[in-house]
Order: structure tokens, then C-alpha cells, then sequence
């Protein structure tokens, strides 16, 4: 017997489900990923759908991909309970929790405008991981959680 609330969306036959994102972070997640829908990838996103474990959260299927371990390391900054689930011939073959790296490099822009990363110079921009966030290694700008999507840089 099926529950009336029961989430339904369509299975995929391979690719990767990132699940447990916090609730309102999947466009971000998409961003990040590069998914901006021309390039033709079939993707399902479920957002603010219910959870036991955080109330509210999105869930992410993108088939015919695999995460990489440099997305899944920023997937890990926006989202810090998702899981990411390998999916071949329609079955879970691997299924993991994101773990924070304790740096990141390349992947976020600091905000401070008077930071070496923002005058020109040939230097990416390097931040340690906290527990709440980010800090830039070269300023010391902090980026909460809730910051690190919008300064993302993904282009």
C-alpha cells in the first residue's frame, strides 16, 4: 500500500542523486554543477519536500553524470548533509555523505574588494573550511554558509 504523500518522482538509469540538501539550495546546486538546462541533461529537482531528517529539504537527479571529487568537495559547502548516490542500470551502486575538505581553491570569489584575490594579481582565491563556513587564507573574510552560494565561481 502506497502512501498518499509518498514523493514520486521518476527513477534514473544512471547518473548521481544528491539528496538531503538543504531545503531552497537546489538552483544552487544546479549552478554550481554548471546546469543551466542547454546542454540538454535530463534533470529532476525536488525542492522543500519533506524530511525526517531536516524538515525540509531538495533533492537533486541529473542522469548521465557523475559527480567529480572537486564538485562534490563545493557540493559539500552549500550542502553539508547531502548524500550522493551512484546510480547504474537503475540501482544504487554507491552512496556516500559529503565530506568537507579543509581548504578550498578556485571555486568561491572573496567578497572583500581590497583582497589580493580581486587586484589583478595571478593568485586564486584559498579558503579554509570552518564548521559554520568559509575564511579566506589571504584577508580573513568570513563567508557564512549561507554566503558561500553567492560567491560561487563557477563560470
Amino acid at each position: 500500500m502506497t502512501d498518499d504523500h509518498e514523493l514520486r518522482v521518476s527513477k534514473i538509469q544512471n547518473g548521481t542523486v544528491i539528496d538531503h540538501v538543504a531545503g531552497g539550495q537546489a538552483l544552487n546546486v544546479l549552478a554550481l554543477l554548471g546546469i543551466d538546462g542547454t546542454n540538454g541533461e535530463t534533470v529532476s529537482v525536488g525542492i522543500n519536500v519533506p524530511s525526517d531528517r531536516l524538515g525540509r529539504k531538495d533533492i537533486v537527479k541529473v542522469e548521465g553524470r557523475e559527480l567529480s571529487q572537486s564538485e562534490v568537495d563545493v557540493l559539500s559547502l552549500i550542502a553539508p548533509a547531502a548524500s550522493i548516490n551512484i546510480v547504474r542500470d537503475y540501482e544504487v551502486v554507491e552512496k556516500n555523505r559529503v565530506v568537507r575538505p579543509d581548504v578550498v581553491s578556485g571555486i568561491i570569489s572573496c567578497p572583500n574588494t581590497n583582497c589580493i584575490t580581486n587586484a589583478d594579481e595571478p593568485i586564486d582565491a584559498r579558503f579554509t573550511v570552518l564548521s559554520d563556513g568559509v575564511r579566506c587564507d589571504f584577508c580573513d573574510t568570513i563567508l557564512r554558509e549561507d554566503e558561500v552560494a553567492e560567491n560561487l565561481d563557477v563560470n
